[in-house]
This record gives structure tokens, C-alpha cells and sequence, in this order.
């Protein structure tokens, strides 16, 4: 910041003594040579003290120096032209107009600043399209093909079932089957044809572990009707068949024979009804 208002000034005061010496120029042909001299000079001092100028990018470094001294090259070419312009009071008001334009210019645009100006933005531009590049170059790499699974069920299974070291590694997913709400029904196989499927022998534990659900409720066994390369995978407790059910429940008159087998030979059920059982039997 501090340096940014030495230039400044340092800018006002060479515009006011650049202006004072085109004035005196009108009127004293020994001011010429020496403001051409001081002119000349100043852009060189200026210049070589400017490091930001001369490290500038070459797309804006010409320019960019072009801009710079401008004004210097102004004064010199002014002073030049007041000792070819014809004497007169009309050559004498034109020249001090060309100094007062000169000096209004320079006042308001700071070619200085503007110069530094144009090298920022030179700068910005190339260090933008240069993490453009890397930005498309690192996203050519870092975004490789993602594998398509049929569905989510698959994507679970082989980002966290078939991995390397995992439960069924290198297996897939064919078909799961959500049985009922207790039972889940998982048919995997190789993930090479031909390769029959090798599952690990603590599979069940860890696969136990895994879900939280006890080793006796999960069950890894062949597909039927299936080669080698599949496997069937029940986790929870399966459906009894409707036989086994209607045996289980048993109706009044079979449930009233296994007693009477035991506890009363030959007495035969005539009427079931069914009564609430009071707390003091219970």
C-alpha cells in the first residue's frame, strides 16, 4: 500500500514538472535539449526500477512498456515540435494547447498505473488457463469408468461382500428374494464362467457377525438343479411348509386324541368350547 502511494505521487510530480518544462519550452529554445535529455531519462529510471514491467509475461510486456513511456516520449516529441513550430501568437496558443492536453491526459490516465495494470491481468489470465488445464487434465484421470450394476442389492454385494478379503470374494450378486419378513433368499455365483464358487470357511461367522445375526439362521448350500459355480445363501428363519403348519397347530380333535392316547384310552371328544382360564390356574 505505501509503496502504491509513493508511485502515485511520484507520478503526480513527473506529470507537473513534465508540464512545467513543455511551458517553459514555448518560450526558451535551451529548455529543449535537456527536457528531451530528462525526458528520455525519467522512462528509463522508471522502467528499470519497475521490476513488475519488465517480468511481465511477453504477451503484455511490449504494451505494457509502450504504455509506460508514453508520456516521456510525449514530452520529447512536444519539446521537439516547439522549435519547428513558426513563430506566431496562433503557433504559440496551439503549442500550449497540445501542453495542457498532454498534461490533462497523463494527469487523469497515470499511464504508470495503467501500465502495472495491464501486467496483472496478463498474470491472472495465465495462471486461470493454467488450472483450466490441470483442473481437465486431473479430471481425465481422476474419474475413471464407473462399473453399471443391475441394481442396488448387486452394488452392495460386491462393494462390500466380493472384495478382496471379503466374506464371498470375487462373486456376484444373480438373485435375492425377499422371502418373507424373517427370511432372505440370496442366489451368487463365480464372478468368472466356469469357475465353481469357493467360499470361505469361517463365511457363516463372519457373515454373523456382519449382519448381527445368529450363525444358526444363515444357511450357504447348493442351488438345486444348479452347477458348482452357484450358491444358495438363506439368512433367517425359513417358511414352514402348510403341512408342517396345520400339523403344528392341530386342530381340537387331533390335539384332543394325542391326550386321550395317554391320559384317557378310549374316551372320544363329543363338543370343544373354549373358556378365558382363570389367574389362579395360570
Amino acid at each position: 500500500m505505501l509503496v502504491a502511494r509513493v508511485r502515485a505521487v511520484a507520478g503526480r510530480v513527473a506529470t507537473v514538472a513534465g508540464s512545467a518544462v513543455l511551458t517553459g519550452g514555448l518560450f526558451a529554445e535551451p529548455v529543449t535539449l535537456p527536457g528531451v535529455f530528462a525526458a528520455a531519462a525519467a522512462a528509463g529510471v522508471g522502467l528499470a526500477t519497475n521490476g513488475k514491467i519488465l517480468r511481465a509475461p511477453d504477451a503484455a510486456k511490449g504494451t505494457a512498456i509502450a504504455v509506460y513511456a508514453a508520456p516521456h516520449a510525449g514530452v520529447a516529441a512536444i519539446l521537439v515540435g516547439e522549435r519547428l513550430a513558426p513563430d506566431g501568437t496562433v503557433s504559440v496558443l496551439v503549442q500550449a494547447g497540445i501542453v495542457a492536453l498532454w498534461t490533462g491526459a497523463t494527469w487523469l490516465l497515470r499511464p504508470g498505473h495503467l501500465a502495472r495494470e495491464l501486467v496483472d491481468e496478463s498474470v491472472d489470465q495465465e495462471i486461470a488457463e493454467a488450472n483450466g488445464e490441470d483442473t481437465d487434465a486431473a479430471a481425465e484421470v481422476a474419474v475413471p469408468e464407473q462399473p453399471a450394476y443391475a441394481s442396488p442389492a448387486a452394488r452392495w454385494w460386491a462393494e462390500e461382500i466380493a472384495v478382496e478379503d471379503g466374506i464371498a470374494p470375487g462373486t456376484v450378486l444373480l438373485e435375492h428374494d425377499q422371502v418373507d419378513e424373517k427370511c432372505v433368499a440370496v442366489i451368487f455365483g463365480s464372478g468368472k464362467r466356469g469357475t465353481p464358487v469357493t467360499v470361505p470357511a469361517n463365511a457363516k461367522a463372519r457373515l454373523s457377525a456382519y449382519l448381527d445375526v445368529p450363525e444358526e439362521l444363515i444357511e450357504i448350500g447348493p442351488v438345486p438343479g444348479r452347477g458348482a459355480g452357484v450358491r444358495l445363501l438363506v439368512v433367517g428363519q425359513r417358511p414352514k411348509p402348510a403341512e408342517e403348519e396345520k400339523k403344528t397347530s392341530g386342530s381340537d380333535e387331533e390335539v384332543w386324541a394325542e391326550i386321550a392316547a395317554t391320559a384317557m384310552p378310549g374316551v372320544e371328544l363329543v363338543e370343544a368350547a373354549t373358556y378365558e382360564i382363570r389367574k389362579e390356574l395360570t
